[in-house]
């Protein structure tokens, strides 16, 4: 390698890490971030660099068509992705007991500070909307500097964004008082269920609570709807592996949980709150069902319409600065 290859990679290695946050973001995957992100370098040194006036706008572009053209051929594959049964080298033995499971360290990290249900979220949108509300919601790239990427115009770009923003953001069916209160009983149950914590699941759990599942989403011989908090907290501490993977979300404009191994939606539990308490939750695990579902990111804690449409993005954009 040249001099000026040498510089050339030293300035393509500064971006780097921001270009694999556009790109994961994009794609869900760590492995294909890094394919588009390599592809943008081979390109940048085909490429006569001097007449690059802009090379951080050069490159998110390069990356952003990249991910683009993957999102729009792996459309069909990612939709293949939704549900099915845990995998054996995440999901432990079928009875539940000492296996546990593991993603690789990097993907887990990763996809715990960008947020599990917004992975789970940005996989519904078209190609194109995911790449304008990445783009703009998450990195702040003006909508004149998208618009070449997903090939609108900049007002076409905006609605774009706009309608991919109402998809990310959902509907609570809820008035606030009681979104809150979900989202305190839901997060309750979630801290117990990964701590497998039978005394506070009992705690959290209405004692006439039903769980009703998917057979797919269970191990072979147990039943599709047990009842009783007694039965529910047992079950829930045997089979607590899939809490490692989950996240609230609002799921038909409730609060629920996501389980989503690699940022993929492989369970869906839609929880029913009253009094305070679990009263009833369904493991959803069917392709066609979890293709059903309405997913939305839970708004923060707190967040308030205004607060929201001071910025235009939601609060979860808060966590690009993380990776």
């Amino acid at each position: 390698m040249d001099h000026r290859q040498q510089v050339l990679a030293e300035r393509f290695e500064a971006h780097r890490g921001r270009l694999r946050g556009v790109a994961y973001r994009m794609l869900g995957s760590l492995s294909d971030a890094d394919d588009a992100v390599q592809e943008a370098w081979l390109r940048l040194s085909r490429s006569d660099a001097e007449e690059i006036g802009n090379l951080a706008a050069w490159l998110r572009t390069v990356v952003s068509r990249l991910c683009l053209d993957m999102l729009r051929s792996g459309a069909a594959r990612h939709e293949e992705a939704v549900g099915g049964a845990l995998p054996d080298h995440l999901g432990g033995s079928a009875d539940g007991r000492e296996s546990e499971p593991e993603e690789p360290e990097e993907q887990a990290l990763v996809a715990e500070s960008v947020g599990r249900a917004l992975l789970v979220v940005l996989d519904t949108l078209g190609p194109a909307e995911r790449v304008a509300f990445v783009l703009h919601d998450l990195f702040a790239v003006p909508f004149a500097q998208i618009a070449p990427v997903v090939e609108r115009t900049p007002v076409a770009t905006k609605k774009l964004a706009s309608r991919a923003r109402g998809k990310v953001r959902g509907a609570p069916r809820a008035a606030a008082p009681e979104l809150e209160e979900e989202r305190r009983v839901v997060a309750a149950f979630l801290a117990a269920a990964r701590g497998g914590d039978l005394a506070a699941l009992l705690t959290v759990l209405a004692p006439d609570v039903v769980r009703d599942a998917d057979l797919t989403a269970l191990p072979g011989g147990r039943a599709a709807r047990i009842k009783g908090a007694r039965a529910v907290a047992e079950e829930t501490v045997l089979l607590r592996r899939n809490a490692r993977f989950a996240e609230p979300a609002l799921i038909d404009g409730a609060v629920g949980l996501v389980v989503a191994p690699y940022g993929r939606l492989l369970l869906a539990l839609r929880i029913r709150v009253a009094g305070g308490r679990v009263a009833a939750y369904e493991v959803i695990a069917d392709r066609r069902r979890l293709r059903a579902l309405d997913l939305a990111v839970l708004p923060a804690a707190g967040a308030g319409a205004a607060a929201e449409g001071s910025t235009g993005r939601h609060p979860s954009s808060s966590r690009r600065v993380m990776y």
